[in-house]
This record gives C-alpha cells, structure tokens and sequence, in this order.
C-alpha cells in the first residue's frame, strides 16, 4: 500500500517537472511587450484638450454641489438656532426641507458624478474616439514586430494586444458546449 502511494506521489511529481519544464520551453519563444497608456495619451495634443474640457465641466458641477451643501448647511443653523422658538408643525416644515434639500443634493452628485452619471458620459463620448486610436495603433505596432502580447502598464496591467493563436475563447465555449462561428 506505502508502495502505490509512493509510486503516484512519484508520477505527479514527474508530471508536474514536465509541465514546468514544457510550460517553460514555450515561453522562451514568447515576444512580450508593454507600453504605458498615460504617457502615450498626454502626448496627444487633442487629448490635453479634452482633459481640460472635462476639468471645467468637473469643477462647474462641482460649484454647484458646494452652493446647496452650504445652503444646507445654513438650513440646519437656522433650524438649530431657532428651534425652541418654532412649533411642531413649523420644525417639521423645516426638517422636511432640509431632508429635501440634502436629497436634491444627492440626486445631483449622481445625476452628474455617479457611475452614468454625465461625467462619465461625457468623459467616455470625448475619449474613447482618442482611446480606440491608441490601441489600433498599439496592434499595429505589435504585429509589424512579431509581438505575441502587450501590456499597458499604467495603473493596472492590461492585456492590449494578443496573437489570436493564443485566444482560448472559441475552445472554451466548445468546451461549454456552446457552438461558436468559426
């Protein structure tokens, strides 16, 4: 009994070896590249332009979102300093504002700022036109140099560019019993 275990312990270890030693062998051929997207887009003229636009539009909205919290802000002074002077119905009057007043506040930091919110919105229709050029040129690029995969390493690493030998998609969804167009 010691014996088989020792035997398969001994073939997966054999196994794995071969696997490194293959996986290793394969990679040896590999040509990897990598650029960084954030310096690639400030030397686009076209680009620094529209950060700009984008800084103006930011800080307007902005502006606006400091007036009403502010204006709130006073809301709640006012109620705090005269509150033993109202009556029920009038501090309830006023609690209700301000409780108004901070959800219209809320309302437009997503409406401007939220995840589609007009910022984003507007962000994306001004640079994506920009982002789609930088990457049909980094394809290019890569190609003309025999790249197998490239990497953007500006924030976090993305894979911008791979050799369509290396695409698993169409075995995957086979595997998934999924048919795929060939």
């Amino acid at each position: 009994m010691r014996k088989e275990l020792f035997n398969i312990r001994v073939q997966i270890f054999s196994l794995a070896i071969l696997m490194a030693v293959s996986v290793n062998s394969l990679g040896q051929n590999q040509n990897i590249g990598y650029f960084e997207s954030d310096f690639v887009l400030s030397k686009i003229p076209e680009y620094n332009g529209l950060e700009q636009q984008l800084k103006i539009l930011s800080d307007k909205w902005g502006q606006e979102i400091l007036e009403i919290e502010l204006e709130i802000e006073q809301l709640e002074q006012d109620y705090a300093a005269k509150e033993i002077l109202y009556s029920e119905e009038i501090k309830q009057e006023k609690i209700d504002e301000i409780k108004s007043r901070k959800r219209e506040l809320e309302n437009l930091k997503v409406q401007k700022f939220g995840p589609n919110g007009e910022y984003i919105r507007k962000q994306k229709e001004l640079l994506e036109p920009i982002q789609r050029q930088v990457f049909a040129a980094v394809r290019r690029v890569a190609q003309r140099n025999g790249m197998d995969f490239v990497f953007d390493r500006s924030g976090d690493i993305y894979m911008v560019y791979a050799r369509g030998e290396w695409n698993l998609n169409n075995d995957i969804l086979e595997e998934l019993g999924i048919e795929t167009e060939q």
